[in-house]
């Protein structure tokens, strides 16, 4: 197999983002900055430049940055600003598109950013045109009866032509959030009734959160929050909105990261970081406020021995400036101020919950390279025993990989450096140690990662041969191959979970293991993200990806798009119309190429698999967990946002009880099945589950225990692998014992 260069990326997680606007409009109050007029300055001028001559010449599609390519792209900026229509006029868009659609790619190429700026700032004056009226609305005494209806998803809709109907709209929104926030303070009354009279269900933390704040006042702190977020909005951010647009309208994986997100990418596909060790979420109480959650072992806020959790951030002073009032930021905002370069200093002002501020003190942290070790492969044994066919217990290897990471600059400089491939080999290893009879490789919800990576850990399961083909934008075809003379680190029985989040570099393992009749994979079709990027960190500010690459099966087959398909289908806990490739705007298409010689290892005949989808049905019908997703998933199905909803208490009150029923039925239900207590009522396992989640989150990722309805996943799995081995059809008395008969 050839070496490819590092930055090959195969990660899902480089879908784009636009900088800090938020993507719902009706949830983006914004004020005027304070920060004066966008002038472009020269290291953004010639990013914007090389960003347009990338998609010009080097994307996979081969499309130039014309006219049209141009007014795609503005048109792609308008909804990605405001996806729900709410915020620009109709005569806007028709204004902007008048204006700047011939032109805007010839724009970018020449580095200018002025029309983008153009459109950002009419979406910031529609904004503070939304926030004023909230604002004064939210004075008023507003009624949550009557008969109108909101239609909560219109990204297929129009935009408003008046302003009468804008603000109609935005007046019902309004509405709509009261009442939320209405019935969400009742349901928080009621789970503090039960923290207050039940205090053991707490688990010893403080859950009552007391708050006394009226909804409109509620909504307004909301909002008054994201206006000042809006205010300390970087020029560099709204480059990013605009470039990173421009990008996604050639496909869903180039993206182009202001140097706050570049450093996010990074931290993505190393497992390392920069900075002091700590894990940090809004408060409970009051979401102004950021709490730090855990410690990392070794890490410098640990080692200090002055920062423990629950802290509250007040302030930050980075790199020995001034101090900066932090209360009401978001935590994106800290983050990129706690972190940096390793051996530079960081102060926070801290103070403990239920303190005063005059009782807040200062701590000095010496930033250091921080390693995510829970964050890697990890490794176990579980017993499985078949109803009446295996009179021992099985023991089932479990390697959980939840991403192809590869510390690229560590590697590049001869560094110690971590990678999937290395932690991967140490536990077969280990598990090979421990006499497994059988192995189940977890990829649910791995985004993808190095291509690299996923070459080497195929080599470990595969004897030899080709491994995956990849298609480069003018058609040359190369072929990733294991030329390790048939050595395999484990050469047993092996069964891949995947779901509809297991992306890109988890779809090649998937597929080849599928492919070469090595194992079974079963769960769910996955995303379907069957391109490669190339990332570039040459830019004048900031980072990109860049779709250049389509990878194939050996068969000939693309994932992309389609994804890989299950041998046996599991209960899929993702909305297909949502989520995936499929759903994505812009994906490429899916298509095929020449198969690739190879040579099988194995066959699943298609009686076996019809046999295996079969037993594995009824087994899911009987099971408390999956009949309990199954139930969820319907549950989910009641709310369509592209319907009328009624803006009437009474009438959401009602159909949320019936949401609470139903749930509160489901969990029961497994709960006496698995021979545990049933919860009396919605709001004693509402507590419940809330303590039970603070208590989680306060624990390493290692010391969790696994949920029982994710562990149903490894049995079923392991289930499947055992009564099945290729080219042998399942006997008639294990039909007969699998079905539960």
């Amino acid at each position: 197999m050839k070496k490819q260069p590092a930055q090959w990326l195969l990660s899902a997680a480089s879908v784009g983002i636009a900088g800090i606007i938020l993507t719902q409009s009706y949830g983006t109050a914004v004020a005027e900055t304070n920060t004066g007029e966008f002038i472009q300055t020269p290291e953004q001028k010639v990013t914007t430049r090389q960003v347009a001559a990338l998609l010009d010449r080097s994307h996979y599609l081969n499309q130039s940055l014309d006219s049209k390519t141009g007014s795609e792209i503005l048109s792609m900026y308008i909804d990605s600003l405001d996806p729900n229509h709410t915020l620009f006029l109709q005569s806007d868009v028709d204004e902007l598109k008048r204006k700047y659609a011939d032109d805007f790619g010839a724009r970018l190429k020449q580095g200018d950013l002025s029309a983008g700026v153009e459109v950002f700032n009419r979406y910031r004056k529609r904004s503070n045109e939304y926030f004023a009226m909230a604002t004064k609305m939210l004075k008023t005494d507003i009624k949550l009866t009557g008969d109108e209806t909101i239609i909560l998803d219109r990204e297929k809709l129009n935009h408003f032509k008046t302003k009468k109907e804008q603000r109609d709209y935005w007046a019902r929104q309004l509405k709509f959030q009261l009442i939320s926030i209405t019935l969400g303070q009742e349901d928080e009354k009621a789970k503090e009734k039960v923290f207050l009279s039940n205090p053991d269900i707490t688990r010893g933390q403080d859950l009552v959160r007391n708050d006394e704040r009226t909804p409109s006042e509620i909504l307004q702190n909301r909002l008054s929050r994201q206006q000042e977020q809006f205010k300390r909005l970087k020029d560099d951010e709204v480059m990013e909105t605009v470039l990173n647009t421009a990008m996604l309208t050639y496909d869903p994986h180039s993206n182009y990261y202001a140097p706050i997100q570049a450093t996010e990418l990074q931290i993505q596909s190393s497992l390392q970081l920069e900075g002091i060790g700590v894990s940090i979420r809004p408060d409970r109480k009051n979401p102004d406020y950021t709490r730090i959650v855990t410690l990392v072992d070794g890490g410098p806020a640990a080692k200090s021995g002055q920062i423990k959790p629950n802290d509250l951030i007040v302030g930050i002073a980075k790199d020995g400036e001034t101090m900066t009032d932090v209360v009401g930021w978001s935590t994106r905002e800290i983050v990129s101020l706690i972190r940096g370069k390793r051996g530079t200093s960081v102060t926070l002002k801290l103070r403990q919950p239920n303190t005063p501020d005059a009782s807040a003190r200062t701590v000095t942290v010496v930033r250091d390279i921080i390693q995510q070790e829970e964050s890697g492969v990890t490794q176990r044994v579980v017993e499985v025993q078949r109803p009446n066919i295996d009179k021992t217990p099985k023991r089932i290897g479990v390697l959980e990989i939840p991403s192809f990471y590869l510390n690229y600059r560590a590697r590049r400089n001869g560094e110690d450096y971590r990678s999937v491939s290395i932690d991967t080999e140490k536990a077969l290893k280990e598990l090979n140690k421990k006499n497994i009879d059988g192995l189940v490789v977890d990829l649910r919800n791995n985004p993808g990662g190095s291509l690299d990576e996923v070459a080497k850990m195929l080599g470990f399961f595969i004897k030899s041969g080709p491994l995956v083909q990849i298609r480069d934008n003018r058609g040359n075809i190369q072929v990733y191959r294991d030329n390790d003379g048939g050595e395999q680190l484990y050469n047993g029985k092996v069964t891949v979970i995947t779901n509809l989040a297991s992306a890109s570099a988890s779809e090649i393992f998937a597929a080849a293991i599928q492919d070469y009749g090595r194992g079974l994979v079963v769960g769910s079709t996955t995303t379907g993200k069957g391109s490669a990027q190339i990332q570039l960190d040459s830019l004048a500010l900031g980072s990109a990806t860049l779709t250049q690459r389509k990878f194939y099966r050996i068969t000939g087959g693309s994932t992309q798009n389609k994804g890989v398909v299950p041998d046996v289908e599991l209960v899929n806990i993702y909305d297909d119309a949502t989520f995936g490739e499929r759903a994505q705007k812009n994906a490429l298409p899916w298509d095929t190429i020449k198969t690739s010689p190879y040579k099988p290892e194995g066959k699943f005949t298609s009686d076996t698999l019809a046999t295996l989808n079969q037993q594995s049905k009824i087994r899911q019908e009987k099971s408390p967990q999956f009949t309990y997703l199954s139930t969820l998933n319907d549950i989910r199905n009641m709310d369509d946002e592209k319907k009328p909803v009624p803006l009437d208490i009474n009438s959401r009150r009602a159909k949320m009880q019936l949401i609470e029923k139903r749930s509160l039925e489901a969990e029961n239900k497994r709960l006496i099945a698995t021979g545990e207590r049933p919860y009396s009522n919605w709001n004693t396992y509402q507590a419940a589950m809330d303590a039970k989640f603070e208590e989680r989150s306060r624990m390493k990722e290692s010391e969790r225990p696994e949920l029982p309805e994710d562990e149903a996943f490894i049995t079923e799995a392991a289930y499947i692998m055992l009564s099945a081995d290729p080219l042998r059809p399942v006997s008639p008395e294990e039909k007969l014992a699998q079905s539960g008969s």
